[in-house]
């Protein structure tokens, strides 16, 4: 693959996405809780919904755009600041298991159009910004087990994340990573699409940490902020895996290392098998109350739910945090907010090139 330029400093950035990077760094944003728990509790048919692609839920981009404006509607209707497209799996190894890898671009945009649709229907209510988080997931093929090259990876990465811009995202949300190359792609493939479209979106990441303390390839939190601090993220945290009580050591290590903002989604608790499945314990006072807990001893300025979380967890937080919607506030050994990680200029010393 050809090497590209992903100097993104001289990059404008629209007013949107400035003003939701400055929210993150000063205040607390509340995003949605999970799209797959509420697509699970709708009537969906496997041929005319999906398509005959079980599992593939961006393809209800195309074919049921009114299911997903529904569930986006419900969680502005909690009060929240932000929601994710529906755009998890809009990469090339999900979709090329489905054979549909040639609609990567297409599902991204259809995605973001979507949410931001309702996002500015949302803001009409009363005036206030509402943001789209571009959810940008892992995909099944990581690179550090040799399922694919970095190379084509990131190249991948880009056209979901043109995809995203050209639908109205105002930032990037890489989620779920598990593998550090794989999340470097993502990075870079973020960055790829910001010089290729001359528009600047904040890139936000979330490691996911398993029970065992580490992220699936071995790498401990720390060695996730060695990574990916220096590539110019704009925050880092952590989501899905496992509930909020088995991350607090985790933000705590970012909480005194990280220059960046701190970012927070956890699934409603461990899943315990049932008769009917997985189910998610964590009742919404419960995830309300960790997620208090965090804003004040780590300075969390993102927050939001991963799996089994509903609108009734996401109207809990909202509630739970309305005194750090405008700042805010710090117990001793938590981190202050900062305007945004390292000035431009180390930024860019902190890269071995601006190529990669």
């Amino acid at each position: 693959m050809p090497r590209f330029a992903l100097d993104i400093e001289s990059v404008p950035r629209p007013a949107r996405a400035q003003e939701l990077l400055d929210a993150v760094n000063h205040r607390v944003v509340i995003a949605d809780g999970a799209m797959g728990t509420m697509l699970q509790g709708r009537e969906l048919s496997l041929e005319d919904d999906f398509l005959g692609l079980e599992g593939c839920n961006e393809i209800l981009n195309h074919t049921r755009p009114d299911v997903l404006a529904d569930i986006h509607d419900a969680y502005f209707a909690t009060g929240i600041d932000a929601v994710e497209t529906n755009t998890f799996g809009a990469n090339w190894s999900n979709l090329s298991d489905y054979g549909i890898d040639d609609r990567i671009e297409e599902l991204a945009r259809k995605g973001a159009e979507i949410a931001r649709d309702r996002a500015e229907a949302a803001e009409k209510t009363d005036g206030r910004m509402r943001w789209v988080l571009g959810s940008m997931g892992p995909g099944t093929k990581l690179p550090s087990l040799g399922h694919t090259s970095y190379d084509y990876l990131k190249q991948t990465f880009a056209l979901q994340a043109e995809g995203l811009i050209d639908g109205g995202a105002d930032a990037f949300l890489i989620e779920t990573s598990q593998d550090l190359l794989q999340t470097k792609a993502a990075v870079n493939g973020c960055k790829q699409a910001i010089v290729t479209r001359g528009i600047r979106l904040p890139i936000f990441v979330e490691v996911t940490v398993e029970t065992t303390g580490t992220m699936l390839m071995g790498s401990e939190i720390g060695a996730a902020l060695t990574a990916l601090e220096p590539l110019g993220v704009d925050a880092i945290g952590l989501n899905c895996a496992t509930g909020p009580d088995e991350m607090s050591e985790h933000l705590r290590h970012l909480s005194k290392q990280s220059s960046v903002a701190i970012a927070c989604m956890p699934n409603a608790g461990l899943p315990v098998l049932g008769p009917n499945g997985a189910h998610y314990p964590l009742s919404p006072t419960e995830l309300a109350t960790a997620h208090e807990q965090f804003v004040r001893e780590f300075g969390l300025g993102l927050v939001g739910g991963c799996c089994g979380t509903t609108p009734e967890h996401m109207a809990a937080v909202v509630e739970r945090l309305a005194p750090f919607r405008t700042s805010h506030a710090v117990t001793s050994g938590g981190r202050a907010p900062t305007a945004a990680a390292f000035p431009p200029n180390v930024k860019q010393a902190s890269l071995p090139s601006t190529t990669t």
